[in-house]
């Protein structure tokens, strides 16, 4: 078939939209990175969105795989061998948000309040591994959004990982500026002028957040670690004055949350992203909470947002 008679057509910049919908709950997941685009409670906007026109600004709610957050200059080392990935946060010198940012999932089954894609990373420089990451949302019986994100190892050898997300919550068209944020955790990461931890810290004074703290006054961009769980669930709240709230929620294989205060995400004076990681950056490095996979062998986790209205 020539390019002049190819059908046209018109997709968003993100690719496909798969809307899904329960009750007055409303999510629409993108193609690309296999992202939550928006969810919505009766007309209640909980996450940051952006144009069809437009790729996520800010990674806002893209999935990571095989790594979240970031790798110290692209660089780690496999059975004494060095490994080199490509730099795609050049202005820190890192690897950043995984391998899939910029793959289109496929979409593997779907109904009208639940949807499931997978992407695949195949061997490259850096990281030499054939891995699926297949994401299923889903909107729960209490209008909550519920992600499971599993990934499997189809190489011949154990594969590392560290999976995660990057949602930004908000509340309506209330200014993020004026909610107060609480994280239940007793440890912050230290991290260098690069954003790669060095150490850590305990969640208190400037860095506690366990008592909420108003967003406008905090300058963020690091994981907390030894959170709150409670039934096996921790959670990070944006409160209102006025009672009404929205959350994270994240389940015990995901043992970080990474919180970044963002002034740079377009048409909103703050943003939030709330992520839910299962290792800190720089693990490929530092092994902390590193995961691996065996031939054959899969893993999953859980996270989700949910709102009193």
């Amino acid at each position: 078939m020539s390019p002049e008679s190819l059908p046209s057509r018109r997709l968003a910049a993100t690719g496909h939209q798969y809307r899904i919908q329960r009750g007055g709950s409303t999510a629409v997941v993108t193609e690309l990175a296999a992202g939550l685009r928006s969810f919505e409670v009766g007309g209640v906007q909980l996450t940051e969105t952006y144009g069809d026109g437009d790729i996520a600004p800010g990674a806002a709610g893209i999935t990571l795989a095989p790594w979240a957050n970031r790798i110290e200059g692209g660089r780690w080392t496999l059975d004494g061998v060095a490994q080199q990935l490509d730099i795609t946060e050049p202005s820190h010198n890192n690897a950043s948000h995984g391998l899939l940012r910029n793959t289109g999932y496929e979409l593997m089954d779907r109904g009208a309040d639940w949807v499931e894609l997978e992407g695949v990373i195949f061997p490259q420089h850096g990281y030499p591994f054939v891995v699926r990451h297949r994401v299923h949302y889903r909107i729960d019986d209490d209008g909550g959004l519920r992600v499971r994100q599993t990934l499997a190892n189809d190489s011949g050898r154990p594969a590392p990982f560290v999976l995660g997300a990057h949602p930004y919550l908000r509340l309506g068209d209330l200014e993020t500026g004026e909610l107060t944020l609480a994280v239940r955790a007793k440890t912050h990461l230290i991290a260098d002028e690069h954003l790669i931890p060095r150490s850590t810290g305990p969640a208190e004074g400037d860095w506690g957040l366990s008592s909420g703290r108003r967003v406008d006054t905090l300058s963020i961009d690091a994981a907390y670690t030894d959170l709150e769980f409670e039934d096996g669930i921790a959670k990070a709240t944006l409160t209102a004055a006025d009672g009404r709230s929205v959350w994270l929620w994240q389940d015990e294989r995901c043992r970080y949350t990474h919180v970044y205060v963002s002034r740079k995400f377009p048409g909103r004076s703050v943003a939030v992203a709330l992520e839910p990681q299962t290792g800190p950056a720089n693990a490929f490095n530092s092994g902390q909470d590193l995961g691996w996979l065996e031939p054959g062998e899969e893993t999953s986790v859980e996270w989700g947002v949910g709102a009193a209205l």
